[in-house]
């Protein structure tokens, strides 16, 4: 039989490298639940489209470019009776006040999109505050109105984005039905489709001003969906304002 002797300092080496290892894994248990809290962090998304039982939608209007056609947006919404909602880039409303002023006399959302249309979700927090600020000081100066709806220009948004627009009472706005409209090389035709087979209840349709079909196409657009029994109202009728929450698609839904 053999012995087997042990020397006290080699079991003392045993002790620390057993405490050591222990410390480790404690410190990566909870670092752990550090890194799998981060990545369930839950997302804070901004209102894509509604439900609702009846055939409501809303027509937005990005406004960045040019406002030759402005003038002629604005008298078919009033021929069709339907208002719509207006997402204005801060430098665009100071060159052209008076098409802003059109569009608020005639009752239409008057709705943020930024001061320079930068792309928000790559900007720091004090730069996302100070563009969503200067663009409400621009469109209440000559409406003298401070808008509700806020939409971040290119759809780029983050946590941040959302929670600073929601801390200055804005409800940040995407969209479910994308017209494409801006698209280079995009017909007509092209454009009522997308709209008309994607339009749902509850839906927030994008279009832009200043495209080559936007303005000429919108009559027929709206004639067809009247024609399908949808009431077209402005974003600020559609959403809702209390108990609510938004699912995983970016839907504003009633809490049961």
């Amino acid at each position: 039989m053999k012995l087997y002797v042990i020397k006290l300092n080699t079991l003392h080496k045993f002790a620390f490298i057993g405490i050591f290892a222990l410390i480790i894994c404690i410190g990566l248990f909870f670092s752990g639940e550090k890194v799998v809290a981060v990545f369930e962090q839950k997302q804070d998304l901004p209102i894509y489209s509604v439900k609702c039982d009846r055939k409501k939608a809303s027509i937005t209007f990005d406004c960045a470019w040019g406002a030759d056609d402005i003038p002629e947006i604005v008298n078919t919404l009033k021929e069709y009776n339907v208002r719509a909602s207006f997402f204005f880039v801060g430098t665009w409303a100071e060159q052209y006040p008076d098409m802003v002023k059109l569009i608020s006399d005639n009752g239409h959302d008057i709705a943020n999109h930024s001061y320079a249309h930068l792309r928000m979700g790559a900007i720091d927090s004090g730069r996302i505050r100070t563009e969503i600020i200067k663009c409400d000081e621009v469109l209440k100066s000559i409406t003298g109105k401070k808008p509700e709806l806020f939409r971040a220009p290119y759809g780029d948004y983050n946590n941040n984005v959302v929670r600073i627009a929601r801390e200055l009472n804005e409800y940040t706005i995407q969209w479910d039905v994308d017209s494409l409209d801006w698209k280079p090389g995009i017909t007509p035709e092209q454009i009522m489709n997308r709209v008309l087979n994607k339009v749902n209840n509850g839906s927030i349709i994008l279009f832009h001003n200043d495209t080559p079909h936007t303005a000429k196409i919108l009559p027929s657009i709206i004639s067809a969906l009247q024609n399908k029994g949808f009431e077209l109202v402005p974003v600020s009728e559609l959403i809702m304002r209390e108990n609510y929450e938004i699912n995983f698609e970016g839907r504003q839904i009633k809490k049961k």
